[in-house]
């Protein structure tokens, strides 16, 4: 018998087997398509995220509007009893508590956390809401380890910014949303009835798609520019130019040790050939010193954060 290896291809950090069979060729052209009409329509600016709470997209129109006074915030979100708890949790962590003074009411909290935090919280929110619908509950476990991976890189995401000018909440924020568009790929499929499942040649083209259409799905809520096109370019690793390190430095570095954090330490850091490690200036004692950092705020952000 052959001792041959069977063919892999990359998915994240990790190889696969990948499978020639008919049925799947068959099953990657109907993946491709449906990836494609997705990206066709986020594109053309139609975003229909099933069950996802529009109260979101609300806070984010709320609190952008300079005219909007504390009161007029304190309405909105205090009109979601769960997310003003989940408010209240996220402003009483670790990461944003440093006082260790306990905030009781939302007024407080919300100006404690600022616009972008409270963002943050409206979307675990959504997430919680999402992962409780019947219809979805064929991916409720996806979705919260995806939620979960987004939590850890908002984190690091936090503690990199501060070695640049980007803004740390900005970047948090960033680093939340940055696998919205797997996300978004997730629900449509179950909305649609397709049966991608875990095939193993869907998973690899979402890693390919998810950046794009993460990007288009942010444009069409109108979140700043900088942070669409943060997303967008998540995996950009060979972005070459002169600039001061900016929002996509941060999220490109931050995934990579995100995955890196998944490994005891000491670790290792896959760095070679992204430049952005060189932009920022880190060493491998800087990203152990991250990591360090990171650990110590994560597990406060998972409990507030989590789902």
């Amino acid at each position: 018998m052959s001792n041959a290896q069977a063919p892999t291809y990359r998915s994240g950090m990790e190889s696969v087997p990948v499978s020639n069979s008919d049925a799947t060729v068959e099953a990657r052209g109907s993946a491709l398509q449906f990836l494609a009409q997705l990206a066709a329509e986020v594109s053309g600016g139609t975003v229909d995220l099933p069950c996802f709470p529009d109260v979101v997209i609300r806070i984010r129109r709320t609190l952008d509007d300079p005219k909007t006074t504390a009161e007029q915030a304190v309405t909105v979100v205090g009109a979601e009893p769960r997310l003003s708890a989940r408010l209240l949790q996220t402003a009483n962590s670790a990461a944003f508590n440093t006082t260790g003074k306990p905030l009781t009411d939302l007024r407080t909290a919300i100006t404690r956390l600022g616009h972008q935090l409270v963002q943050s919280a409206a979307m675990a929110y959504a997430v919680q809401q999402m992962k409780d619908e019947k219809s979805l509950r064929s991916i409720a476990k996806p979705m919260s380890k995806l939620w979960q991976e987004c939590i850890t890189v908002a984190s690091i995401c936090h503690v990199v910014a501060r070695r640049t000018k980007v803004a740390p909440d900005t970047a948090f924020l960033t680093g939340l949303l940055h696998g919205i568009g797997r996300l978004y790929i997730m629900v449509r499929a179950v909305a649609n009835g397709a049966a991608f499942g875990n095939d193993l040649s869907f998973i690899d083209l979402v890693a390919g798609w998810h950046p794009q259409i993460g990007k288009a799905v942010l444009e069409n809520w109108q979140f700043a520019e900088e942070m669409a096109e943060a997303i967008g370019d998540q995996f950009e690793y060979e972005r070459r130019w002169r600039h001061e390190p900016d929002l996509t430095d941060v999220l490109i570095v931050s995934i990579v040790l995100a995955d890196a954090m998944k490994s005891p330490a000491p670790r290792e850091i896959a760095m070679e050939g992204i430049s952005a490690f060189q932009t920022i200036n880190l060493s491998n004692q800087d990203c152990a010193a991250i990591l360090t950092h990171a650990e110590i705020e994560v597990g406060s952000l998972h409990e507030a954060l989590g789902c």
